[in-house]
Parts: C-alpha cells; structure tokens; sequence
C-alpha cells in the first residue's frame, strides 16, 4: 500500500498539479486570512506612515508601493527560498511542500506582516524597539544582542553563497581560466554571472540617480531598467569575469559595507527594485519550465523518504532547514529596518508584508521541484558533461533549465545554448538575491549595533569616548562585515544549519513581540501563540541537539574551529532566547490580569 501511495504521489509532481495546488492554496491565504488579519489589527489606510512623518531623505523616504515591493521581496527572498526547501527535500517533497503552504500562510506570511504592520505603528522603529515599549528594555538589549549573531550568520551564509556561484577556478579540461574570456563557448556559467552582477550595481546606481535626482518617471525609467538588464546579461552571457573564491569574498565585504552606508535611493532602493524584476522573470521562465517541460521529465524525489535522513529526524530539522521557504525571522527585521521607513499608506502593508512571503513559498515550491528534476545528479551522479550539482544555487538553476531543455527536446548540458542562457539567467537572479539580502542584512546590523550603544534621545554623533567611536555607523558596519565575510569561508552546510535554528528562533521571538503588542492595544493575538510556541519548542530542540553533537566531537577530539564556532553560537542562542522568552511569557501573564506591560505613554502613541 505504502509504494502504490508513494508511486502515485510521485506521478503527482509531474504533471505538476502540485504546483497548481500549492498557488491556489497561497492565493487563498493572501485573500482570505491575510484580509482578515488587516481587518482584526486595524489597519487604517488614513494615518501618516513613519516615510512621512519622519522623512529625512536617506533611510526615511516614502517609495512607490511597486518599488518598495521590489526591494521588500528581493530582501527577504535571497538564496533562502532556494537553499532551503532543497537540502530539506532529502525527506521527500511531500513534507517540504506540505510545510511551505501551510506554514507560509498560517506562521511566514502571518509572521512578515505582523513585524511590519508593529514596526509602522511605532515609528519604523525595529522589532527590538517594540519588545522595548511592551516588555522592557532588559529583554530589548538581549532580543538586539540575539539578532545581531542571527545576522552575522545571514552575511555568512549569503557570502558564501554568492562567492560559490561568482568563482571561478578552472575549465572542463582542469587549466586555469583567464582573467577575462570572451564568446558563449568560453566563458563559464559563474563568470557570466559574476559579470552580469557587476553590471548590474552599475545600471541600478544610474536608476536611483535620474529617478531620485532628474526627477525621471518610474514607469519609462523602468523599461529602460529592464531593456538595461536584458543588454548587461547578453554581455554577460559573452564575456566571463574569472577570479578564485577569494578576490570574490574581498569584493563582496567592500560592496556590502559601502551599500550599508549609502542613501537607501542610491543603491537600495533601486537596486532591490530593478532586481525584482529578475526574480518575476526567473519564476515566469521556472513556470513555463514546469508546465512545458515536466511531461518529459523523470522526477526521481520520492514523496517520502521516512523519518529520519543523513540530516537527522523529520521533527526539528524539516522545519529549520526550510527555513525561508515557509517562515523566517530575518523578515521581521527587513520588515522592521527598511521596509517600515519607506511604506507610503498602511494599505500597503498587506501586500508588501504578507504578500511578499506568500510569492516566496511559490519559489520554494519551484525550487523543489527542480531539485526533483535533477535529483540523480543531487545525489552524486553525472550529466554528459561530467557536471555534478551539489550547491542549492546550481542544483535549482540546472533543474529547471534541464526542464526548459526537456521541453523543446534538446540535450540538458551545456552543449545546449538554451540550456547554458537558462543556467546563467536563472544563476544571475540567485545571486542578485542573495546580494540584496546581504545589503540588506548589513545595513539592518548596522542599525542595530549603534543602538546598543545609543541611549534613549541621544543624537550619536554627540557622543563622546570609547561609546561615541562605536556608534559610529562606519564601525558597527565594519565589525559586522569583517566577523560575518570571515565565516563566509565555512562551508555553507555547516553554516546553513546553525543559521537555520537561529533565523526561526529569532522568528518565535518576533511573533511573541508584536503578540505582546496587540495584547497591550487590546487587539487580538491569539492567532500568534500556535506558531510562537511551535517555533520555539523546534528551535530549542534542535539547537540542543547542535550542542549535545559538537560537545561529543570536542570529547572525541575530532573539533575544529567550526566545531568550536557552531557549539559557542548554539549555547549564546539559547541562553539569549530563554531569558527574552521568559519575559515574553511574564508580559502575557500581566496581560491576562488585564495590566498594560512596557511603556504605557509608549503604547498608547501605538493605537
């Protein structure tokens, strides 16, 4: 009975009503819970957004909903909705599809508006800044302390990430690329990529420009945008940057500590903007691949693998390895650092915030099912050029451009210009991504470490000594980026695991922030407690199950710094998190007596 389900639910992913399911579901989520959540926090179209009354032309600044949508969505998206769903789908798809639907509508989705919807409400200040009103400033110190190291981990994995799919090291017959290559045949696949991102800062730093400074419109500056990006991947496509994993990670620490620092309309904003519209190409091309090409494609990923894999038990590690793909907390703090400040009317709030995510779990879905179309080549094997796809970046790249082959009938290598224009595009848009999530990321740490040492009121460059020095935006940046580049060496499996756990750690911590806020405005937040509870119980458990492993390897002698690094980080993460939970948990207690917890006046300006 079991392999008669199991071949049937195989059969299911190929026509692919999987995918059909699964954006009907989203769709209903968006329209249904996602209305009915406005309506029950009270979303009000009329009140002034933070972009306005705070506007100061460089982190607050109100943008046109569609770009804002652009940079929201690049933001959280990154590599996460691809690395995810496929290191999980070593227990079969079943599982991971059926957790991106329903934990992207019922705990992500939920999650992203909710931290975006609280942070407007006080301010466009951070998450951490609404723990401080409704809970205290003890448990804010601790929450910014915990998202920082969430954070470092994010520019970890993220340059680890894109410096895998930027190096280039040499070609098919083992000699050194040089420098520069030059025509289709000869440039490889990463430095076609490696070029067209280059290019593309280039193209989004002079959108910025004539938007924001020759006053240009958005709609023709936008065609223009796109006719660029099409220009810059044909040159990329023809001429190949080639440079060792090393010069790449140099590159990348300069770029994301000068886009930090930057006016969000030079670089962030329009960058994040014109990006979006790589990532809407690459899931139109990854739709058109599915249906068109899945009827002649052998999907080899069972339905279910069983309960435990080379990963570990189903229960934690599905639900931290996806990550992304269904729920994280990373979101709540591009919610809660840059989107917050540039939302033009609450009324956008929902598709920025729940929407956004809800596009997310589609690509996660899509990311899956090209691990399915590959999945031989996922577990050791070859293709006829001798290509083995073991990075999540390749491994959805050459799935769904086997499936773009599939459908016109040619051969699935790089023999196949189809094929090879497909593998870069869709290389250029993870890159692109998991760039944006750096940016993003870095400039998100750069806010927060000055806020430690920042008291309430103080203006931060008037502060004098050893405080004042790490105030300064250009330090905190430095320090982040130096800590954070430095991991991005580690593999980033190793890396990914740890991030995993935090990442959905610091989501529970942000679904208890703003429940803890609608209880003091007398909103309900009962729909917050399922997911909170759920996420922290799977968190904990498999941050204690990293400890308990990484103490056995140092007893055994097998440590390396690595070892060290992940049992240090998994300690200080579950340390941070119970103290700020156990006052999470007092707060609530104070509600259901019916007190106002945190700073009343605070509270009140909130309603």
């Amino acid at each position: 009975t079991f392999s008669l389900l199991n071949n049937f639910l195989k059969k299911f992913t190929r026509l692919p009503p999987a995918l059909f399911v699964g954006i009907v579901l989203l769709g209903l989520g968006y329209i249904v819970y996602g209305s009915w959540l406005a309506k029950k926090w009270g979303v009000n179209p009329d009140r002034p957004t933070p972009a306005h009354t705070k506007f100061d032309n460089k982190d607050f600044v109100p943008a046109n909903p569609a770009v804002l949508m652009g940079h929201h969505f690049s933001s959280i998206a990154g590599a996460g909705p691809i690395n995810g769903p496929i290191q999980a789908a070593v227990f079969g798809w079943l599982p991971v599809f059926l957790w991106v639907v329903i934990g992207g509508i019922f705990f992500g989705a939920m999650h992203d508006f909710g931290a975006l919807f609280a942070s407007i409400r006080h301010g466009g200040r951070s998450i951490g800044e609404v723990i401080k009103d409704n809970i205290g400033p003890k448990a804010y110190k601790l929450f910014v302390i915990f998202a920082l190291l969430v954070l470092i981990l994010v520019i970890a994995s993220f340059t680890s990430v894109v410096a895998s799919t930027f190096q280039s090291t040499v070609d098919a017959n083992g000699n050194p690329y040089d420098f520069i290559t030059v025509g289709m045949d000869n440039a490889s696949g990463n430095a076609s990529t490696a070029t067209t991102s280059l290019l593309f800062i280039v193209i989004a730093i002079i959108f910025g420009y004539f938007v924001y400074r020759r006053g240009a419109k958005v709609g023709p500056a936008t065609v223009i945008g796109v006719i660029g990006i099409i220009v810059i991947t044909f040159i990329g496509l023809n001429v190949g940057i080639n440079l060792p994993r090393t010069p790449w990670i140099i590159f990348i620490a300069v770029y994301i500590t000068l886009a930090s620092l930057l006016p969000v309309w030079i670089l962030l904003q329009p960058r994040d903007y014109l990006s979006s519209f790589l990532l809407y190409g690459m899931m139109i091309l990854a739709l058109v691949g599915v249906l068109g090409g899945s009827w002649n494609s052998e999907f080899e990923l069972e339905a279910f693998t069983g309960w435990q894999s080379s990963s570990g038990y189903l229960f934690p590690t599905l639900f931290i390895t996806v990550a992304c793909g269904a729920i994280s907390g990373f979101h709540s703090l591009v919610a809660s650092g840059t989107s917050s400040k540039q939302i033009n009317s609450e009324k956008d709030a929902k598709v920025i915030g729940y929407g956004a995510m809800i596009v997310e779990c589609i690509l996660a879905i899509l990311s899956l099912i090209a691990a399915a179309t590959v999945w031989h080549l996922v577990q050791g094997g070859e293709n006829s050029l001798g290509l083995t796809m073991s990075s999540p970046p390749t491994i959805f790249a050459g799935g769904l451009a086997t499936l773009v082959a599939n459908m016109t009938g040619t051969v699935a290598d790089f023999s196949n210009p189809l094929f090879n224009t497909v593998y870069t595009l869709l290389t250029l848009a993870v890159s692109v991504f998991a760039l944006t999530s750096l940016d993003t990321g870095t400039r998100l740490g750069r806010y927060m470490f000055t806020e430690l040492f920042v008291h309430e009121g103080e203006d931060p460059t008037k502060i004098t000594g050893f405080r004042g020095f790490l105030a300064k935006p250009v330090v905190g940046t430095i320090i982040l980026v130096a800590i954070g580049c430095s991991l991005g060496y580690a593999n980033v499996t190793a890396i990914w695991a740890l991030f995993g756990a935090a990442n959905q750690l610091l989501a529970g911590l942000a679904l208890m922030a703003v429940a803890c806020w609608l209880g003091n405005i007398g909103k309900s937040n009962k729909m917050f407690f399922i997911p909170m509870v759920f996420m922290m119980i799977a968190t904990l458990t498999s941050l204690v199950i990293t400890v308990t492993q990484r103490i056995n390897s140092v007893m055994a002698g097998g440590a390396d710094w690595t070892i060290w690094f992940q049992l240090i980080f998994a300690v200080a993460l579950i340390i941070l998190a119970v103290v700020v939970s156990i006052s999470g948990i007092q707060t609530f207690a104070k509600q259901a007596k019916g007190e106002i917890t945190g700073d009343a006046k605070a509270v009140e300006a909130t309603k």
